[in-house]
C-alpha cells in the first residue's frame, strides 16, 4: 500500500473521530450508555380486572393514552368557528328555564328533514355546544338538521350525573315536540354521543319515553354511541368518584347496559384502538349485550385512532362515523 493512500485513510478516520467528539458522541462509533432504568412500580391490591387503583385510575383517565389532546381539542373549536362561517350561525333555542338549558339548530335546507341531536363529552365536566359544530356540514349538506346541546356539568350539579341526564332527556323530548317549527320531521330523531356524551345518549336511548314523557316508545329512531361508559360501576371505582358523588341509585339508573328492555332502536356502537382499555372493554361489552338482547347493532372499531381523533370521523361523509351515520339515517 502506497505512503500516500495510507495517510488518506488515516486522515479520514480521524477527521471521523474529531467530529464524533465535538458533536459529543464521545468515542468513534461507540454506543451512547443506555439510560437508567427505573424501578418498576410495586403493584397494590387488584381493584378491577386484575388492575389496581393506579391502573384503573389512568384506564379512565384519556389524557394518559392521547398526548395530543389539548391539539384536538381547540381543533373541535376552530373547525366548528370555521363551520360557521360557511353555514351561518345556529339557531338557538331554549328548552328549559336555566340559561345552560339551550340547544343549537343547524338548520336543513329543505322541509321535514329528519334531525341527527348530538351529545357531547368533556368529562361530565365541561364543553359547550358552540365547540361541537364541526359535524354539521355533513348533516346539513346530506339534508338534515344538526342539533347539538348544552346541558349542566357535574361540579355544578354538585358531583350528580342525574341533572344531566334529566335535561339531555327534556331537550330531545323538547325537539320532538318543536321539530315542525324549524321544519324538522319529529319521526325522524337520532341521536349521537361521544365520551360522556356517549353515555348519556346510552341513556336517552334506554329512556322509557312513554311512561315518562308520555311520547312514543320509539321516539329515538336509530343511535351513535363513541367511545362511551355503560355501567357505572368501574368507573365507580376509579378516580372520577373524587369529582362525581356516585350513589347506588344513580350507578343503576345512568348504566345503560342495564336497561337493554327499553331500547328500541337500532345502535351504532365505535371505539378507537387508541383508547384506554377500559374504554375499548365498556363498547365491546356494550356491543356484546345488546346483541345478546336480540336487539340491531354494529360495533365499529377505528384503528389508530385515540379517544378525542375518533369523533372527527363524524365530520366526513366518508370517514367511519359519518359514512355510518348517514346509513343509519338512510341519507
Amino acid at each position: 500500500m502506497s505512503v500516500h493512500k495510507d495517510v488518506t485513510r488515516r486522515t479520514f478516520l480521524e477527521t471521523v473521530v474529531a467530529s464524533a467528539a465535538l458533536a459529543g458522541g464521545g468515542p468513534a462509533f461507540s454506543q451512547q450508555a443506555a439510560p437508567a432504568q427505573q424501578a418498576p412500580r410495586a403493584k397494590g391490591p387488584a381493584v378491577w380486572l386484575g388492575m389496581d387503583q393506579a391502573e384503573l385510575d389512568a384506564a379512565y383517565d384519556q389524557a394518559k393514552y392521547a398526548p395530543n389532546l389539548s391539539q384536538i381539542t381547540k381543533r373541535y373549536a376552530s373547525n366548528s368557528e370555521a363551520v360557521r362561517t360557511r353555514l351561518g350561525a345556529p339557531r338557538r333555542y331554549a328548552y328549559g328555564t336555566t340559561p345552560i338549558e339551550a340547544l343549537d339548530v343547524y338548520p336543513a335546507t329543505r322541509a321535514n328533514a329528519p334531525i341527527n341531536i348530538f351529545i357531547h363529552g368533556g368529562a361530565w365536566r365541561g364543553g359547550r355546544a358552540r365547540d361541537f359544530g364541526y359535524p354539521a356540514e355533513l348533516f346539513v349538506h346530506a339534508g338534515a338538521h344538526f342539533v347539538v346541546l348544552d346541558f349542566i356539568n357535574v361540579v355544578e350539579a354538585n358531583g350528580s350525573l342525574m341533572p344531566m341526564a334529566e335535561q339531555v332527556r327534556r331537550a330531545v323530548a323538547w325537539v320532538y315536540a318543536n321539530a315542525r317549527s324549524f321544519d324538522g320531521d319529529p319521526d325522524r330523531i337520532f341521536v349521537s354521543g361521544h365520551s360522556s356524551g356517549a353515555h348519556l345518549a346510552g341513556v336517552v336511548l334506554t329512556t322509557d319515553w312513554g311512561k315518562e314523557f308520555k311520547l312514543p316508545v320509539d321516539t329515538v329512531k336509530g343511535g351513535l354511541c363513541c367511545s362511551g361508559l355503560f355501567d357505572l360501576k368501574a368507573v365507580r371505582l376509579s378516580a372520577r368518584s373524587a369529582y362525581v358523588k356516585f350513589t347506588d341509585e344513580m350507578e343503576e339508573a345512568l348504566s345503560s347496559q342495564r336497561h337493554l328492555d327499553k331500547l328500541n332502536a337500532p345502535l351504532i356502537v365505535a371505539y378507537g384502538t387508541l383508547e384506554t382499555p377500559e374504554f375499548q372493554r365498556q363498547s365491546r361489552d356494550f356491543a356484546a349485550a345488546v346483541k345478546a338482547a336480540g336487539k340491531p347493532v354494529q360495533l365499529l372499531v377505528g384503528e389508530g385512532y385515540n379517544h378525542f381523533e375518533i369523533p372527527e370521523t363524524l365530520a366526513n361523509p366518508y370517514g367511519l362515523l359519518g359514512r355510518a351515520v348517514l346509513q343509519q339515517m338512510k341519507l
